[in-house]
């Protein structure tokens, strides 16, 4: 399993370029920013962009990957995505100044799995639909779903690690992942064995029939947060939670200075999309119980995605540990914000829909991003914006990059 020379080559420049961004000391004018936020004292609305087309932006072979070995062309892949944020739109993120090599872990899911099939409607689509066939039907099913059971090979993340450090020697410091990040939306798991229509029905129907589904999942993920709890592979030390920064002087409070790989000193994100389209008191009944079981588990919660949430805040406010809550396009943002108080985070996530139309209105964008900041600015509100779930920008990166410019003067006017 050696390395070739090329592959050295090619890793060893990408890590010089990666390494003359991470030591800038904008790095930790941000980082403190960040805890600053994340400790509710805002000392101005923060920004971040994630979750990419990236096969639209690789207009200039930037993101192209060189590299033969499979496991260090993910790395090198990594590091590409890195650089190129920050070339076009770093807007407030960080550049750790270390390069991260993760431990070979693997999570076994929870044995029942979908039958689904992809929708192409367009094949060039970074989000295909897909169409779910419903394989959870009744009591019987429920007994097919397992423990999470977590596992490690501790030989191969050693050797991976030792081949890294001999890779980068004299380049760039390489430090191991610690591993996991819990994912505790498990409303989106269920949907996939039943279809989103389904779950709507079997709710009004049968809710003691996904009462039971949702116990079933609940202590199947909480045996996975045991597991990866004594095997010790939680990532204490990512500064990110679904895609937020979350430097805080509690859990995180420099690079890769974590309190240890357990769950109690890391950040999971929970979620339940599909109940914008139901009560306040259905995500009272379906979902506060068993995030909150959880929840417990973790030292802070992100909750929320795409849900709307501004409506059901007062429950919300009842999960343990969360310390930041989504804001989608789906929220009233003035009724968010007059509602989520001065202790947690509103995390807002502007429209991606602005930069995917034909011709983008940039007066809009500047105009909506400056409504989200005045509402938050007259309630007192912590506040971040995330760009995210970006399907496309019709193969047209720059608009990132302005979108970037005008969210930054925004928030800098704060």
């Amino acid at each position: 399993m050696s390395i070739s020379i090329k592959d050295k080559e090619v890793l060893r420049k990408l890590g010089q370029e990666y390494m003359e961004i991470a030591t800038l000391p904008v790095q930790k004018e941000k980082i403190e920013l960040w805890k600053a936020l994340n400790r509710s004292k805002m000392q101005r609305p923060m920004v971040c962009i994630d979750q990419l087309p990236w096969n639209e932006l690789n207009i200039n072979d930037e993101l192209t990957c060189l590299v033969e070995d499979p496991f260090f062309r993910e790395i090198e892949l990594e590091l590409r995505k890195k650089i190129y944020m920050w070339k076009h739109f770093p807007v407030d993120m960080v550049i750790e100044p270390f390069i991260t090599i993760p431990k070979e872990i693997v999570n076994s899911g929870y044995g029942l799995t979908e039958d689904s099939e992809k929708l192409e409607l367009n094949k060039d689509s970074t989000a295909p639909a897909r169409h779910f066939k419903r394989v959870l039907n009744d009591y019987e099913d429920i007994e097919k779903i397992t423990d999470i059971k977590i596992t490690v090979d501790n030989e191969l993340s050693e050797l991976h690690f030792q081949q890294a450090k001999e890779i980068f020697d004299g380049v760039a410091p390489v430090i191991q992942g610690h591993g996991i990040q819990f994912h505790l939306g498990v409303w989106d798991y269920l949907t996939t064995l039943m279809g989103v229509e389904d779950a709507y029905f079997e709710i009004m129907d049968r809710p003691e029939f996904i009462h039971a589904c949702m116990e079933r999942i609940t202590d199947a993920t909480i045996a996975g947060i045991k597991a990866a709890n004594e095997l010790k592979v939680h990532n204490d030390i990512s500064n990110t939670c679904h895609c937020s920064y979350v430097y805080t002087d509690e859990l995180l409070p420099d690079c890769g200075k974590g309190k240890g790989p357990v769950s109690q000193n890391s950040w999971a994100f929970g979620l339940a999309q599909l109940f914008t389209s139901v009560s306040p008191k259905v995500t009272e009944e379906f979902e506060l119980p068993y995030i909150s079981k959880m929840a417990e588990y973790f030292g802070m919660i992100y909750y929320g995605c795409c849900d709307r949430l501004d409506d059901r805040l007062d429950v919300v406010k009842r999960i343990p540990n969360v310390r930041k809550v989504s804001c989608s396009p789906w929220s009233d943002r003035k009724n968010f914000a007059e509602n989520i108080g001065d202790k947690l985070i509103m995390s807002n996530k502007p429209s991606p829909a602005f930069i995917a139309e034909t011709n983008v209105d940039w007066d809009a964008v500047r105009a909506d991003l400056k409504y989200t900041l005045d509402v938050a600015k007259a309630n007192n509100v912590n506040l971040e914006f995330i760009l995210k779930d970006i399907s496309t920008v019709k193969f047209q990166p720059e608009r990132l990059t302005k979108w970037a410019e005008i969210a930054m003067e925004v928030v800098q006017s704060y």
